[in-house]
Parts: C-alpha cells; sequence; structure tokens
C-alpha cells in the first residue's frame, strides 16, 4: 500500500466508526460526535438506582436473580439494548409508581388506621407485590443492558477509545456506589424516620429524571443491530462437528473455513482459531466437495452449505468462549459467598452493636456505608493513579490483566472474612461478659461500637472495587459480541447463585451440626450463635478456591480478534484487512 492511501486510511479509521455500530439513524457513526464519555455518562448517570440498594435484598431476590438472563437474551437476540432499556425502564416506573400510591392513596393503604392495623387490606396486597414483580421484570432487562449498552459506546478497534473504555467499569461501579451509599444513608432514614411514602416519592422522581436524561443522548449513542438468537449459531457448531467427528483435523488451521473479511458483509468481528477444545474445530472443516475450484461451481456449492453442516471459524470460536466461561463462572462463586454475608450477617451485627454518633442513633443498613465508601475510592485510585503506573512497569494497556485483577479482589474477601471471625468473637466475649450483669442485657445492644466492623467492610469493599469491575469487564469483554448482555447477565447470576449458595450452606451446616448433637452455628439471634466459625468456613473455602482459580487463569486464553481497519480510499466500508488482537 502506497503512502497516501496509508495517510488516507488512518485519516478514515479517525473520523469514523468500523465496529459494526450505527448511529441513531442507521448510518455508519462519525466518531467525534458519538460514543465514548459522551455518550457513556448519560447512561451512567440512569443507572444511580437507588431502590435496588435499599430493597432488593429482602424482596423478590429469586426472580429478580433469573430475569437478568432472560432479559438479556431478548436484548441481544430481538430488541436491541436500546430499546430493551427503554421498555425495562418504563416497566420500572410503574413498579415504582404503583408502590408510591400503595403507600399515599387512602383506599391502597394498608390500613385506615396505622395504630390498630392487624392486617393489611388485600387491594393493598395485589397493588403491592404487583409493584414488586414489575420492579423486578424492570430490573431484568434494565441491568444487563443498561451495562453493556455504555460500553457499547467505546470502539475496540480504536486505541484510544479502547483505553477509555477499560476506565468505564471503574466509573460505571463508582456511579453505582454512589446511589448505593446514598440509598443506605440518606432514603433509608428518610424510610425510618419521615415516611416510606417519601422515599418511594424520591425514587420514582429519580428514575423518571434518569429516563428522561438516557433519552436526551439518543442521538450521541451508537447502537448494535441484534442478529437473533445467539444460541442458535452455537447448536448449529456442536451439531456440525458431531456429525463430522470422523474428519481428522487439517494440520494448517488457515484450512479451516471463514468467510474473509471482504464479504463479511455484517461487518461483525472475526475472531482468530485457537487450539483448545480441538474437537469443535471439525464443524469448520471443509469436506471434500467443497474444494472444486470452479468459481460458478463452487458458488453453486456456497449457497447449498448448511449451518447444521459447515461453520465459520469465528462461530465456533464463539462456542470455545462460551464454555470457557464456565470454569471461571464457578470458581468466582466463593467470592460471591463473602459478598452475600456483606449484606446480610454483617447489617444484622450491626443491629447488635451501639449505633450511636454522638446523639444521632444511626440505622443498622448505613452500615454498609462504609464498604461503599471503600470501593467509590479505590475505584478511584485505581483507575487514576494504579494502572498508570502498572501500564509502565508491566506494558499491559490494562496494567494488569482482567483475571489478575479479580483474583486480588478474591484475596481481600478472604482476609475479609478472617478479619469478621475476629471481630465477631471479641463481639461475643462482650456479649459473655454483659449478660452477668442481668438478662435485659441479652436483649438490647451491647456496648461494643459498630464501627468495630469497620475493618471487614473496608476491605470487602477494596475487593469489591477489584472482582466485581473485573467480574463485569471479564463477563463483558470474553463473550461473543452478540452475547454482551447475556455476559452482564452471567455476572449477575454469579451474585444471585451465591446468595442461594450461602442459604443452602447454612442449612447444610445446621443439619450436620444437630446430626453430631453439636450446638447449632445459628441461634435464634446473633448472641446465641457462632458466626465467628461461619466466617472462618467462609475464608478457608475461599482458601481452597483461590489455588483451583489461580490454576484456570494461568491456563486461560483471552478473545483474540481480528482488527478491522480501512483497505483504500475507493474500498467499501466493508473491505478491511484483518490483523490478529488478542483482547
Amino acid at each position: 500500500m502506497d503512502p497516501e492511501h496509508q495517510l488516507h486510511d488512518a485519516d478514515d479509521e479517525e473520523k469514523w466508526v468500523y465496529d459494526s455500530s450505527l448511529d441513531h439513524k442507521g448510518r455508519v457513526p462519525l466518531r467525534s460526535s458519538t460514543g465514548a464519555w459522551k455518550a457513556a455518562l448519560f447512561v451512567v448517570v440512569m443507572h444511580q438506582d437507588l431502590k435496588t440498594a435499599v430493597k432488593n435484598v429482602n424482596y423478590w431476590s429469586g426472580v429478580t436473580t433469573l430475569m437478568p438472563l432472560l432479559g438479556a437474551f431478548l436484548a441481544d437476540a430481538y430488541f436491541g439494548r436500546f430499546s430493551m432499556i427503554l421498555i425495562s425502564s418504563v416497566v420500572y416506573l410503574l413498579g415504582l409508581g404503583l408502590l408510591t400510591m400503595s403507600e399515599v392513596i387512602p383506599s391502597l393503604k394498608p390500613c385506615d388506621n396505622t395504630d390498630s392495623c392487624h392486617e393489611p387490606k388485600k387491594l393493598h396486597g395485589i397493588v403491592f407485590f404487583l409493584a414488586l414483580y414489575l420492579i423486578s421484570f424492570g430490573t431484568g432487562g434494565h441491568k444487563p443492558s443498561l451495562e453493556s449498552f455504555g460500553a457499547d459506546q467505546f470502539d475496540d478497534n480504536h486505541a484510544q477509545e479502547r483505553m477509555k473504555k477499560m476506565s468505564y467499569f471503574n466509573w460505571w461501579n463508582f456511579a453505582l456506589c454512589s446511589g448505593l451509599f446514598l440509598g443506605v444513608t440518606v432514603i433509608v432514614y428518610v424510610q425510618d424516620e419521615v415516611s416510606w411514602a417519601i422515599a418511594d416519592m424520591v425514587l420514582t422522581c429519580s428514575m423518571a429524571l434518569s429516563i428522561v436524561l438516557f433519552l436526551l443522548g439518543k442521538r450521541f449513542y451508537r447502537y448494535r443491530v441484534p442478529e437473533g438468537s445467539p444460541l442458535t449459531p452455537m447448536l448449529q457448531v456442536l451439531v456440525a462437528a458431531i456429525s463430522k467427528r470422523g474428519l481428522p483435523n487439517p494440520s494448517n488451521p488457515g484450512n479451516l473455513y471463514e468467510i474473509p473479511n471482504s464479504e463479511n458483509t455484517k461487518g461483525s468481528r472475526l475472531l482468530c482459531h485457537t487450539s483448545k477444545l480441538s474437537f469443535l474445530d471439525k464443524a469448520a472443516i471443509l469436506e471434500e466437495e467443497e474444494y472444486v475450484e470452479e468459481n460458478e461451481v463452487k458458488q453453486s456449492i456456497k449457497k447449498k452449505r448448511s449451518p447444521w453442516r459447515l461453520a465459520t471459524v469465528t462461530k465456533v470460536e464463539e462456542l470455545k468462549l462460551v464454555i470457557n466461561l464456565i470454569p471461571i463462572w464457578l470458581s468466582t462463586l466463593a467470592f460471591g459467598l463473602c459478598v452475600a454475608q456483606a449484606t446480610t450477617f454483617f447489617i444484622k451485627q450491626a443491629a447488635t452493636m451501639d449505633r450511636k454518633m454522638g446523639n444521632f442513633v444511626f440505622p443498622p443498613a448505613s452500615i454498609y456505608s462504609i464498604a461503599a465508601i471503600a470501593m467509590l475510592i479505590s475505584v478511584a485510585i485505581y483507575d487514576r493513579i494504579i494502572v498508570p503506573i502498572l501500564r509502565k512497569v508491566t506494558g499491559n494497556e490494562r496494567g494488569i490483566s482482567i483475571l489478575q485483577r479479580i483474583g486480588i479482589g478474591m484475596v481481600l474477601a478472604m482476609v475479609s472474612m478472617i478479619i469478621s471471625a475476629l471481630v465477631e468473637r471479641k463481639r461475643l466475649k462482650v456479649v459473655d461478659r454483659e449478660i452477668l450483669n442481668g438478662p435485659a442485657s441479652m436483649v438490647g445492644p451491647v456496648s461494643m461500637s459498630a464501627f468495630w466492623l469497620a475493618p471487614q467492610l473496608i476491605t470487602i469493599g477494596i475487593g469489591d472495587g477489584f472482582a466485581i469491575v473485573g467480574l463485569q469487564e471479564y463477563f463483558y469483554d470474553q463473550v461473543p459480541d452478540k452475547m454482551r448482555s447475556l455476559g452482564i447477565a452471567f455476572y449477575l447470576s454469579v451474585l444471585g447463585a451465591s446468595n442461594f449458595l450461602s442459604s443452602f450452606l447454612i442449612t447444610i451446616i445446621d443439619h450436620l451440626t444437630e446430626r453430631g448433637g453439636r450446638k447449632s452455628w445459628f441461634g435464634k439471634d446473633l448472641n446465641h450463635s457462632r458466626l465467628d466459625k461461619f466466617y472462618w468456613l467462609l475464608a478457608a473455602i475461599n482458601g481452597v478456591n483461590l489455588l483451583v482459580y489461580m490454576y484456570l487463569a494461568r491456563r486461560y486464553s483471552y478473545k483474540n480478534v481480528e482488527k478491522r481497519v480501512a483497505v483504500t480510499a475507493d474500498s467499501s466500508e466493508d473491505e478491511r484487512h484483518g490483523t490478529k488482537e488478542t483482547a
């Protein structure tokens, strides 16, 4: 290529975005006026959702955990992320509006006289639970689509935008934790000291405002066109590989079937061949009759090729990516167990301790604000200070790899459980000492300050800043491009499955202690429990799991993408050559 064409190609790549995204009018996006932070900021603001931070721990956790998988599938396959965000946000707003109405409208209130209310009205129950399930359905489409849509605004094929995208997940979680901090402080205080109705009104208005802000950014966004179910091509690869299981793999992977960049009309990124799970490569083997050289005959054969018989290398690699996610997903469940304690037992511990700040007694849930602040500070320091230093030291544009970042968070989560066990043991000693003063002391909070919980909350907060952000980036980045909303849903399912696993673990421990004739670790209240032993068990589980995770992380192969660039000044948008780029 002559220097004049090379210069023109560089200018063309800077002007237009060639990553298969479109602008709001369905055209190739202009880089200067779409995407990047100018678009992502509308999305980040949209996610400052206080309702989830305050109430979803106790409500509809099962449905809320499962719905993102369905919502993400519909977004990726049919509706597109923008439409799914808008639809689910309206459903979410309707749920919040109904919840507010159930607290404000006299006929929908639980009782006419709250002072002598023994049983709420049936109509209130219907409206209340309808509101909760609307919020649950709204969450299912809102959570996975919104985060992935924000990340879509950055072009992986453009060096500067790729660097900005690496910061996006940090600042996404900064915004999330800001909302969480307001939720467990301001909103909880309004609910406890003013009224639930006022708190619900604030949340409803906040959601309505966020929808307006989201729509204001419409002209700046880059959009991805849904390509149908991402599961069908994977099933096709599996069927094709099984049907050609008797064929030998070619010694040269270059002989496997792939659509050339010049014929890739959809503009989606092609993946490079990897050697792992080589059995699936059989799906991309060209059978003998398909090597016919005559162009006319070759074209006629191409038209008859069935996707259930022959798959491209990219489709094969996409299935490999999903299979490779499974061990990492399983090995992060132990970390999720630690996170589950921060929003349950940590708060229960705070409820039994002295929560005075001068003459003010803060609600138990507000203790979690310490973890939120720790995560806010750690994410900002990591993005602005640590990453630039690590880039110079390691030569990695991320500073450290995604899986290394997750691993650091897992270590901190284990340390948090060790600290939690030590603090709980000290709390139980204070309980034992104060029981001697009379039975009344067993009912009220102990004299030990709730701020003794700060070290474990700070440690888990910093750990979240590494592992939670890393998990979001990993599941977004390492799934096929067409499945990125589902990728975020997979991340959410780690936390959801961990909550169920935590409950299951408690049940198993109870069963084993009862069979052994020993006192249960979980008594009628925390003062009659041995929560410290449970924390030690979680620390041990995480220690063993960390060894497994390190083994998997060392053997993991990251997504290998062919970068697409323009060829000549006269070429079409899709006539670009590929160069290997490991994501």
